[in-house]
């Protein structure tokens, strides 16, 4: 079982300050989205984690342990960056040699198997690859790595929706057959929101949400329906957003409980809301 722990962690930039304050603590094996809009701070909180930044202030810990100048620590966290940071001049094959001397549980015969399956050609160079097989190349060495902590910084960039399945599947399907930490940042959110267990929201670097997937769902609903009957049934109700279509209007309504029989009465369907949705309402209003 993998515990981090974020403590009053902050990163500046000159006169950008990137994160502001974040606590945080994840523990447990679990499948986590990490979520927000560009320039959030995401990556930033990816690269403190795994010590390619130093904080301006603040402390990260795994199993009470702090990150910076931990090699045992990190060796437990395989980060697949946006960035491919592997000699071009290697092969594919070779990758696989290169990563197992850094991760000693790292299952080459898998990866080789992951290849296949990707149609990923170990022959080639890693400089040779496209933005897709790239993408693939490094999600394979992640999931081949044997790590404890995973974290996947856009992992599907330049797939295509057949090879975005296929690799949302393995994700999946590597937690359950060794269960540990995986974190996913990623804007694509409705296509990873199925196997999501949790979710941590950054708006403007600070934390605004961490809470299960599940229980943050069940805070909001939807209202959709005839205009004027929507702002009816939200006099007094606090919301989040609205869609407008001539007469047609759509609200995310947060708190409280549903009024199904005003509702009802109004003529208004009431559903659950999109996770996309509600992150996309959530960083609008930053409530």
């Amino acid at each position: 079982m993998s515990r981090i722990e974020l403590r009053s962690l902050s990163k500046r930039y000159g006169q950008t300050l990137a994160l502001k304050q974040v606590d945080l603590t994840l523990e447990g094996q679990k499948i986590v989205g990490l979520l927000g809009r560009n320039g959030a701070g995401k990556t930033t909180l990816l690269n403190l984690l795994t010590a390619k930044l130093h904080p301006t202030e603040g402390t990260i810990a795994i199993d009470g342990e702090p990150v910076w100048e931990n090699d045992a620590v990190l060796g437990r966290v395989f980060y697949m960056t946006e960035a491919n940071l592997h000699p071009g001049s290697l092969r594919v094959r070779e990758a696989f040699q290169w990563t197992a001397q850094f991760y000693p549980g790292f299952r080459t015969a898998y990866g080789e198997e992951l290849a296949r399956r990707f149609e990923l050609d170990t022959s080639k160079r890693v400089k040779e690859l496209s933005t897709g097989y790239s993408s693939i190349f490094k999600a394979i060495l992640a999931l081949a790595s044997g790590a404890s902590i995973l974290l996947f910084d856009e992992p599907v960039l330049g797939l295509d929706a057949n090879h975005r399945e296929m690799l949302y599947r393995e994700i999946l399907a590597n937690y359950i057959e060794e269960p540990k930490v995986v974190i996913i940042s990623t804007h694509l959110i409705d296509e990873v929101a199925d196997i999501l267990e949790e979710v941590i929201i950054i708006d403007k670097g600070r934390v605004i949400r961490h809470q299960p997937v599940e229980e943050l769902l069940e805070s909001a609903y939807a209202v959709s329906g005839e205009a004027s009957k929507v702002d009816q049934y939200i006099q007094g109700r606090n919301y989040l957003s609205e869609e407008r279509l001539q007469n047609f209007k759509s609200v995310i309504v947060v708190g409280g409980a549903v009024d199904r029989a005003l509702a009802k009465s109004l003529g208004l369907e009431i559903g659950r809301p999109e996770l996309q949705k509600l992150f996309i309402a959530l960083t609008n209003s930053n409530v």
